[in-house]
């Protein structure tokens, strides 16, 4: 069994996508638009902040040390839930939380749900199992409604719909609305304030009618079992409380050990993906209360690959993300590419580390994502929770070309390396003898200075997929080396 879910599409290799996603120009300029403007807010938004790094390293702080006790922090979770009246399920894989969520909601006589953004649900395919089902499950966020209209693909983690315009939006209500309930007016024009109406009166019908919820959380406290939302449109605020019963689907990272780690994370996350100050809306709820919100609470704990990634000392910090989107907004490589080259729900710079760990790098996608980053390090700079996902990006190449000893459901195994890195891998052991060899390097570098000017621009045989994309640096007259030894005028 897979550890995504069952109805993932076989993707292309992130090249091939991507190639045919730069040709999109409408596609680049929505980007171009979006992520410029999100950037620019969020700078000055932390910028506000003088104790920023403080607050940066806390988050990295309190995310390791959890991380480090994750099984202590869970029982302690489940525990607390069960107090609370909740009710607490594990689930090892896709399929299996697929399972227990359709179990529950058959359980209630239901045959439809409302959704608030669940990027854990997403991971697992819900929707289509629970179509499969008989049952229909209806996005409440606004972008995520529209992405479900129009028969899409999520392409950002903060914004899934940020590929699309205000035109396409207002085609997609006008020729899909109607088929999921409340029609779009006939006169629709593309004013946000208009397409946000339009939504706004077709989801309303939903909520009052809905008996069943389901949900993510971007934080659980370990110390209470209470679950968290941050939200900027209300319709959160809907889901979690007008249903008579809620299903949180959570992945077991997202856990954090006492109430008081929030201050943090309230501080850090607005400003680092919608550039706010505070989000609009930030929900909690601790179980069940009689009168008060849904009449039962289940929590569905999801691994799914995340105790295997746990195992890596190095790819591990992907856990620590809070899912901001920061490092989206700043990648030169996203910006022209978009969301959807990256084939899964988690796109960007986070994706390339976190999706070929989740998911193994046996696939072309997976094996292909690790390369799909220029490292800049611009990703670093801005995360909240300090992720070095440069390093991650490196350490996951040497993976995919190498092959080497992994995690897979629990189990330590070697995998093989992935095909067509054999130029690669030739090339890092001629590089590793040539500095294993001072001699031989200072020889190297004294020919090639002497012969620069007979060095093509572009390498030959299997060196030219590299320099079709980059152009080779000058070689200087002389080298470091020789120029030291000169300078400091010591014999080598």
């Amino acid at each position: 069994m897979s550890r995504t879910h069952l109805g993932m599409p076989a993707f292309p290799a992130f090249p091939a996508a991507a190639r045919e996603a730069v040709r999109d120009e409408v596609l680049r300029g929505n980007l171009r638009h979006a992520t410029r403007t999100i950037r620019d807010k969020r700078a000055h938004a932390v910028a506000e902040l003088e104790d920023w790094d403080r607050l940066r390293a806390a988050g990295k702080a309190v995310k390791d040390h959890t991380l480090r006790h994750l099984e202590r922090y869970l029982l302690q979770l489940e525990s607390a839930v069960t107090a609370a009246g909740g009710t607490v399920h594990w689930a090892a894989d896709a399929e299996e939380a697929n399972r227990i969520v359709t179990d529950l909601v058959r359980a209630t006589g239901e045959r439809e749900v409302v959704k608030v953004k669940s990027m854990a649900t997403q991971e697992t395919g819900l929707n289509e199992a629970l179509e499969a089902a008989g049952i229909a499950a209806y996005e409440t966020d606004l972008a995520e409604l529209i992405v479900q209209l129009g028969h899409d693909r999520p392409s950002h983690i903060l914004v899934p719909a940020i590929h699309r315009n205000r035109a396409e939006i207002r085609d997609i209500f006008r020729s899909e609305m109607g088929s999921w309930g409340r029609p779009a007016p006939e006169d629709l024009g593309d004013d946000p304030r208009e397409l946000a109406e339009a939504a706004r009166l077709h989801l309303r019908e939903k909520f009052l009618r809905a008996k069943v919820g389901v949900s993510g959380a971007n934080f659980m406290v370990a110390e209470t079992g209470t679950m968290v939302v941050l939200e900027s449109e209300g319709n959160g605020r809907m889901c979690l409380t007008l249903p008579d019963t809620l299903i949180s689907v959570v992945g077991i990272e997202k856990v954090i050990p006492t109430f008081r780690d929030l201050e943090i994370f309230l501080q850090t996350l607005p400003r680092s993906s919608t550039a706010e100050r505070m989000n609009p809306y930030t929900t909690m709820w601790t179980g069940t209360t009689e009168g008060d919100g849904p009449s039962a609470f289940h929590l569905v704990l999801l691994d799914n690959g995340r105790t295997d990634t746990l195992a890596d000392p190095v790819g591990r910090q992907a856990l620590r993300c809070i899912r901001c989107s920061a490092c989206l907004n700043v990648c030169p490589v996203y910006e022209r590419a978009g969301g959807h080259a990256y084939g899964s729900v988690y796109p960007g710079p986070i994706g390339a580390i976190l999706s070929p760990q989740l998911r193994g790098t046996e696939s072309e996608i997976d094996a292909t994502l690790p390369y799909a980053s220029t490292l800049c390090g611009a990703c670093y700079e801005v995360c909240p929770v300090a992720i070095d996902i440069p390093e991650v990006l490196v350490h996951l190449r040497e993976r995919v070309a190498q092959g080497g000893a992994v995690t897979r459901e629990g189990v330590r195994v070697r995998i093989r390396p992935a095909h067509g890195h054999t130029a690669e891998r030739a090339a890092m052991r001629a590089a590793r003898l040539l500095l294993d060899h001072p001699g031989a390097l200072r020889a190297g570098e004294r020919l090639l200075s002497r012969a620069r000017r007979l060095c093509p621009r572009r390498l030959p045989g299997p060196g030219r997929a590299w320099t079709d994309t980059r152009e080779l640096p000058d070689i200087p007259a002389e080298s470091f080396r020789d120029w030291w030894a000169r300078e400091r005028e010591t014999p080598q």
